[in-house]
């Protein structure tokens, strides 16, 4: 489609779509009293709401985002109300700020969205952030072209080439017509109905104390002045000084300036200290190619699996991401000759670094990336091993996960502080599917010290880099509650291809863990921090609805930790002959001083044709204690290997609430 009918479209689609639906221009009636605001309120809320909503697709971030727009927009409103379209002031404010908030993971949704709602999301979510703004403006709102391409931040031509990429790329994902956008987008609406708006005198009100706050600095920095320059008419002694005396006539002042606020300390990140590709190379041999080199202000920021938002410190004075794309020889077993003929594997890898204003402010942005991806909430990755990394700038740590999604991936992340920098490096790599096996973390905890090693050439840096020692280490403490396995701790379901969903921590009241053979409580007296969580498969149509996991975890003295993992192990043992219908067979024990393990495979005959099979865990780490259950179905389960995994990763995760109690 050449240019120019491609615009006329767009132009001509607005126009046809949206003229009454989507009014540009503010009612002239009273338009700048509080009526006319109130009317504005009300026009545009759920408009732009939808907007925000298409745009991340995280509902809370966006009904944050459009409330603050009309706050400003009331604060400014002297001046709003004067334009041609007030919307158009209202709606950047609220796209940035929905960004800005998001989470920007695309999965991270309600749970009551119908399939053809969480459809549409999937389609947005694959394409780029100016292609998701260009679709979005053209489709529900009623810009000019030429206004629409500004508001996106690029030229009309790339404009134009970005919107027929996202219409088809649209169409293709949701598998609808290209004439059908539109409707698709407007289906998200009925998901936004829960919504309630505070008044327009609510908005009003934060408006103005806005204005009053901006009022006051504006009064404060005047008398600031004022004293200054009174300063200059009389001195201390009540007399009117010459104007020598200042040292306004020589140029020379008697007196020493007044101090002023120190501005914010230059970015100290450049290009030159990331990694190289032959830096890449050397650890990681293969054919790579260097991608682009940014300071990440494009899309949502998101430019590894796991990260948690575009940067970890948003008060930062700077930040710059490298990627590099590559294929490497297939491993295995194989002879080299097949190695040789057997085709290459894609493998990838990436740096990027922020600088924060102080070590201070470094240190919370070292935690935030590590949480990012030790509480990785992309579906469907699980956390292999969390490694201490000794010799590598101020602190390091270095964690493996592998993506169960199609192709299975494994990715290798370190994140490493020098000073006030932090670094990240990711590397990527296909062909390995064992959940046993892990890569080799010696080439990645070479390239993190590479990059510290770049790091330690700007002048915020702190320290350097020796020969890299990694030390295995528990997973690192995440959530409210870090004593109860996180989604990411999960192994992947058999045949199923929809992720584990955790349900909210709540104090156990009921102990949904406890078998009819053991009848475990958690509400008996001495035991403290009692919580529990159940961990299900919501999306996967095929399988019954007790298929799923759950855990309760407390703490006791220690004494009485000791006899509560010693009752459930003698209740289980004597479980068989008190009910002739229950089988019990041990699958794996552990006791050694501190620390009790015990995994048994329960079959329980319900009745004459059905019989259940199910695996419990008893873990003590000190004096906490944690029960976990696992209810398979007769052809879908985790497996036993995976179930005594997860029990030993509970009671490396159950040594925080020992350490806290």
């Amino acid at each position: 489609m050449p240019r120019r009918c491609l615009a006329d479209w767009v132009v001509l689609g607005s126009a046809r779509y949206r003229g009454a639906a989507m009014p540009r221009t503010l009612p002239r009636f009273a338009a700048r009293s509080p009526e006319g605001f109130e009317a504005f309120y009300k026009d545009v809320r759920s408009r732009l709401l939808l907007q925000t909503y298409a745009l991340t697709g995280d509902l809370h971030a966006a009904e944050r985002a459009v409330r603050d727009a009309l706050v400003v927009a009331w604060h400014h409103w002297g001046k709003v109300s004067r334009l041609d379209h007030p919307e158009d002031y209202a709606r950047p404010l609220a796209w940035t700020r929905a960004q800005r908030r998001s989470s920007a993971r695309w999965w991270a949704r309600q749970k009551n969205l119908d399939a053809g709602s969480r459809a549409t999301l999937d389609a947005l979510g694959k394409l780029s952030g100016t292609q998701r703004k260009v679709l979005l403006l053209t489709h529900l709102t009623a810009l000019p072209f030429d206004h629409l391409a500004r508001e996106a931040g690029v030229t009309r031509a790339t404009a134009e080439r970005e919107l027929q990429t996202a219409s088809a790329q649209f169409a293709v994902h949701r598998d609808v017509p290209s004439t059908a956008i539109r409707e698709s987008l407007e289906a998200l609406a009925p998901a936004l109905e829960s919504v309630r708006w505070p008044r327009p005198s609510i908005i009003m009100r934060a408006g103005s104390a806005r204005r009053r706050a901006h009022t006051t600095l504006g009064a404060a920095a005047a008398v600031a002045a004022l004293l200054v320059t009174g300063s200059l008419v009389t001195d201390g002694a009540g007399v009117r000084p010459a104007l020598a005396s200042k040292g306004i006539l020589e140029g020379t002042s008697t007196e020493s300036p007044r101090p002023q606020e120190a501005p914010p300390p230059p970015d100290p990140l450049t290009p030159e200290a990331l990694l190289r590709m032959d830096q890449v190379n050397a650890a990681i041999p293969a054919t790579w190619t260097e991608g682009a080199t940014s300071k990440n202000t494009e899309g949502d920021g998101l430019v590894f699996t796991c990260q948690g938002g575009r940067y970890a410190d948003m008060r930062g004075i700077g930040a710059l991401v490298r990627t590099f794309t590559g294929s490497a020889p297939s491993e295995g077993k194989q002879k080299a000759r097949a190695r040789a003929s057997a085709a290459p594997l894609p493998v990838t890898a990436g740096q990027s670094a922020e600088a924060s204003a102080d070590e201070a402010a470094a240190e919370k942005t070292y935690r935030t990336t590590v949480s990012w991806y030790a509480a990785c909430a992309s579906p469907r990755v699980q956390l292999l091993s969390t490694h201490r990394v000794e010799g590598v700038g101020d602190e390091a740590t270095m964690l493996v996960l592998r993506d169960w999604n199609d192709p299975v991936t494994t990715q290798v992340v370190g994140i490493a502080r020098t000073g006030g920098l932090t670094t990240t490096v990711v590397d990527t790599r296909t062909g390995v599917t064992d959940p046993k096996q892990e890569p080799d973390l010696a080439p990645s905890a070479g390239l993190l010290a590479e990059a510290v090693t770049g790091m330690c050439t700007l002048p915020d840096a702190g320290s350097c880099s020796a020969t890299p020692k990694l030390r295995d280490t528990s997973p690192v403490p995440v959530g409210r509650h870090p004593a109860l396995l996180v989604e990411a701790d999960l192994p992947p379901v058999p045949g199923i291809d929809q992720p584990w969903v955790g349900t909210k921590a709540r104090r156990a009241k009921d102990n949904l863990a406890a078998t009819r053979c053991d009848d475990t409580a958690f509400t008996d007296p001495g035991f403290t921090d009692a919580y529990a969580r159940t961990f299900v498969v919501p999306d996967a149509t095929n399988l019954p609805p007790e298929f799923g996991l759950s855990q309760t975890v407390g703490a006791l003295p220690r004494k009485q930790a000791q006899s509560f993992v010693d009752d459930i192990r003698s209740k289980l043992a004597k479980c068989p002959d008190n009910d002739l219908g229950t089988e019990v067979e041990r699958l794996a024990h552990q006791d050694t001083g501190p620390r009790d393990l015990t995994v048994w495979r329960l079959t329980v005959e319900v009745s004459e044709q059905r019989t259940v099979r199910f695996l419990m865990a008893v873990v003590r780490e000190g004096n906490a204690v944690a029960q976990i259950t696992f209810v398979p179905t007769e052809d879908v389960s985790i497996g036993p290997e995976a179930f005594i995994a997860l029990a030993y990763r509970a009671q490396e995760r159950l040594g925080q609430l020992a350490a806290t109690s």
